[in-house]
């Protein structure tokens, strides 16, 4: 048998969408320590598995050339909330019936396949080694107006990664509220922020990414840090304004406006398409930080879940067999 378990991750928005400029997309985000999808795996002669994670079961049996496996899932992200949770569970998923094969595997290339990775890398390279990760993007002359194939991409490479600092929180508030966009729809709203994307709104992320986030990174300066990526989360609203009915989602606008005046807070913003709202801040006001949360739910007349957790400075923990999931595939 083979476990897998990984922490789900925050995404701050891209570095473009105009096809004005050379590369499209290019996400920024950071690995979470917690929630997590923990789940294992067993050979079998068919695919036994939870019905909502079935099909991708069967995309990696063929994948990896193998009749089936039995699996198990233990612990699961919140769906659809923007916290990473199919990228996160396809991928634990192809490492665990790997492992349980003792088969190589690199998540990289099998992600596509997979349906994961066609625009942000993030979760993929959070999967592969944790971290602050900015990705590359993808060249935009292959930008088409129709969804391409699964499997017709290569995941966007890496263009840096820091090490989360060991003193940083990270303040999740979930409201009881419609799920965020995925799958056809996310992909349609997408398509459309791109045919109007101003490119001007993209020179001025590219100004905060060199001058202020990678910098902050670099020298663990949770404040500056904050106050640049809640930035860029603003900047990616005005594109997605059109599809979300304002620069954040209803009701996240109040939510971030709220936590965006504590004192405890460094920086807010929605990661993804919502619901999840998101604040930096560190271990000495992490208290602070979770009872602002909670006010801002209050004040706003939603129920909903707040936590503080640490980054991840690693990949997926794999236990049983063991296996690079950067490995080539076998």
């Amino acid at each position: 048998m083979t476990q897998v378990a990984v922490g789900g991750r925050l995404h701050f928005g891209f570095g473009n969408l105009s096809l004005s400029h050379s590369r499209l997309y290019g996400g920024l985000g950071v690995a979470l320590a917690a929630p997590t999808v923990s789940l294992s795996a067993t050979p079998a002669d068919t695919v036994a598995t939870p019905a909502a994670i079935e099909s991708v079961a069967e995309t990696v049996c063929e994948q990896l050339g193998v009749d089936g496996v039995a699996l198990t899932v233990d612990q699961q992200l919140p769906a659809h909330v923007g916290l990473g949770s199919g990228t996160q569970q396809a991928l634990a998923v192809a490492t665990a019936v790997a492992g349980a094969y003792d088969k190589g595997i690199a998540v990289r290339e099998i992600a596509p396949a997979l349906g994961r990775g066609g625009r942000s890398g993030i979760g993929v390279a959070t999967f592969e080694a944790g971290g602050f990760v900015l990705d590359g993007g993808h060249p935009t002359a292959r930008f088409t107006t129709d969804r391409p194939q699964d499997g017709d991409w290569i995941v966007p490479p890496v263009a840096a990664r820091h090490p989360v600092p060991d003193d940083w929180r990270f303040l999740l508030v979930v409201p009881d509220s419609e799920p965020g966009r995925s799958g056809d729809l996310e992909d349609d709203s997408i398509r459309a922020a791109i045919e109007r994307a101003e490119p001007a709104i993209a020179d001025r992320i590219s100004g905060l990414l060199t001058r202020r986030v990678l910098p902050a990174i670099a020298a663990g300066d949770a404040d500056r840090f904050g106050k640049a990526v809640a930035e860029i989360g603003r900047l990616n609203g005005a594109w997605y304004a059109d599809e979300q009915g304002g620069v954040y989602r209803p009701p996240i606008g109040e939510l971030v406006d709220a936590l965006s005046g504590s004192p405890a807070i460094y920086g807010a913003g929605q990661s993804s398409w919502g619901p999840t709202v998101y604040g930096i801040t560190d271990a000495a006001h992490a208290d602070a930080a979770r009872e602002a949360g909670r006010t801002a739910l209050e004040a706003a007349g939603i129920d909903g879940d707040v936590q503080v957790v640490a980054g991840r400075n690693h990949g997926a923990r794999v236990a049983g067999d063991a296996i690079d999931v950067t490995a080539k595939r076998a």
